[in-house]
């Protein structure tokens, strides 16, 4: 597994951690990669499992929120308006969330015999971000077996950094990629997780701080040959958490990864595209609920201020974790991308 940031003896926020640090220690949600990296083509596909059962038949409360709209991604639309997530969560390069959106349906219908048939159809959620100046995004590569393989090899331990969808992404200028942190919280004596994923994508170098420090500064002027680009990259980030929480109160949290973005050095440039999903397993939604009411809990929104918090310290801390647990590489250019690891 990947040394991660707090390896290096580097330790973001006051909260603790889950035992993994990672999305995947809330209970039941897992994380699989399929990675393409030979010569010029470097991308990938990564997807999340909310729950280990069926998706469709039982819902997850969910929310999405775009800071900046420069993206591609697919199902947010449904998210905001139904407030559930019914399928998998696929992250890929911007280009292939074609063929993920079709994968994904024709995945769920051999899931579902009854999806288009005797109930209705399913909302695909594909997030993406631009590996172009890394990876030969023209020639297409990710094809359905790769997505479907991401799928299958979704577990609990899983790699970061240049892996799976993150194999060709940038951030600050470095190699960037997939990163992941979680917070724990404590409510009326049980404790709960919040977990982050991100797909980080953005950011120049001169404006990347480190734990609070303007690091990035330093290694602008030492290589900055690397970054010439302006801030117009993009982030995706998945919020996961087994709080009890209905759509609306999930997305004023989810809104809390800006800060944690923030910590990093972004200013959130016009050329960006930053959405977050967000979902918690504690209430399920039942496809087929035969009840006209339903009881659900959610938390005191007078509580709320910790979940926050944890939001924005996991997020900071998935970001430099996308960063730390990358390897420096070549882009299609021939020209060297490093890590952070290699520069500290």
């Amino acid at each position: 597994m990947n040394r991660k940031i707090r390896d290096y003896g580097i330790s973001i926020g006051t909260m603790p951690t889950g035992s993994n640090n990672s999305i995947t220690d809330v209970k039941g949600v897992k994380v699989g990669h399929t990675t393409l990296d030979e010569g010029k083509i470097k991308t990938g596909v990564t997807a999340i499992l909310p729950h280990e059962d069926n998706i469709f038949k039982e819902k997850l409360v969910a929310a999405s929120h775009v800071i900046n709209g420069f993206g591609k991604s697919t199902g947010i639309i449904q998210i905001e308006e139904m407030g559930t997530v019914e399928t998998p969560i696929i992250l890929t390069n911007t280009l292939s969330v074609g063929i993920a959106y079709e994968t994904l349906i024709k995945y769920m219908l051999r899931q579902n015999k009854d999806i288009g048939d005797t109930t209705g159809t399913i909302n695909p959620i594909i997030c993406e971000c631009n590996d172009g100046r890394i990876n030969d995004i023209r020639g297409l590569h990710i094809k359905p077996e790769h997505i479907v393989e991401a799928i299958e090899k979704c577990n609990i331990d899983f790699d970061e950094g240049n892996v799976g969808a993150g194999t060709g992404m940038m951030c600050y200028g470095l190699k960037g990629g997939i990163g992941s942190s979680s917070r724990i919280i404590e409510f009326d004596g049980i404790k709960y997780t919040v977990g982050v994923l991100v797909l980080s994508n953005f950011g120049s170098l001169e404006d990347f701080v480190l734990n609070g420090n303007p690091i990035g500064q330093r290694l602008f002027k030492e290589i900055q040959d690397i970054n010439t680009i302006e801030d117009k990259g993009s982030i995706i980030l998945i919020v996961a958490t087994d709080i009890p929480l209905e759509s609306r109160q999930l997305k004023r949290i989810i809104k809390r990864v800006y800060p944690g973005i923030s910590r990093t050095g972004s200013y959130t440039g016009n050329g960006s595209g930053e959405v977050v999903i967000g979902f918690s397993t504690a209430n399920r939604i039942k496809h087929y609920e035969r009840n006209d009411i339903i009881d659900i809990k959610i938390i005191n929104e007078n509580k709320i201020d910790k979940i926050f918090k944890a939001t924005v310290e996991a997020t900071e801390e998935a970001i430099l974790n996308s960063l730390i647990c990358s390897s420096s590489t070549v882009d299609r250019r021939g020209k060297i991308v490093y890590s952070l690891k290699d520069l500290l």
